[in-house]
């Protein structure tokens, strides 16, 4: 399985981004898929998960903010970042192919990409 992360940047407190996950090697549509973020000296920690069915779940922290999105035809999933916080400066990481059960995400059994620098500052 292969994952590849794209998208991030530097914006301004306030502003978008739109994150891309594309994988190969996989039944993507079968597959539940996350976005995970690691700040400096931080954990990495659960961003957003979309499963086969597309029922999402996100962190409360992205709530209101955040969409997590999937086009299987593309193989792709989607992470529209939109009125970004300083506290949202961190590397973006896609699991692929985790477990979803009992609500929760289970990255283990997934496979990481290399993530991608999201940095918001004024």
């Amino acid at each position: 399985v292969q994952v590849v992360e794209s998208g991030g940047g530097s914006v301004q407190p306030g502003g978008s981004l739109r994150l891309s996950c594309a994988a190969s090697g996989i039944i993507f549509a079968d597959n539940a898929i996350a976005w995970y973020h690691q700040a400096p000296g931080k954990q990495r920690e659960l961003v957003a998960v979309i499963i086969s069915s597309g029922r999402k779940k996100y962190a409360d922290s992205v709530k209101g903010r955040f969409t997590i999105s999937r086009d299987n035809a593309k193989s792709t999933v989607y992470l529209q970042m939109n009125s970004l916080k300083p506290e949202d400066t961190a590397v973006y990481y896609c699991n692929v192919g985790g477990r979803y059960f009992n609500e929760r995400y289970d990255h283990d059994f997934g496979s990481w990409g290399q993530g991608t620098q999201v940095t918001v500052s004024s």
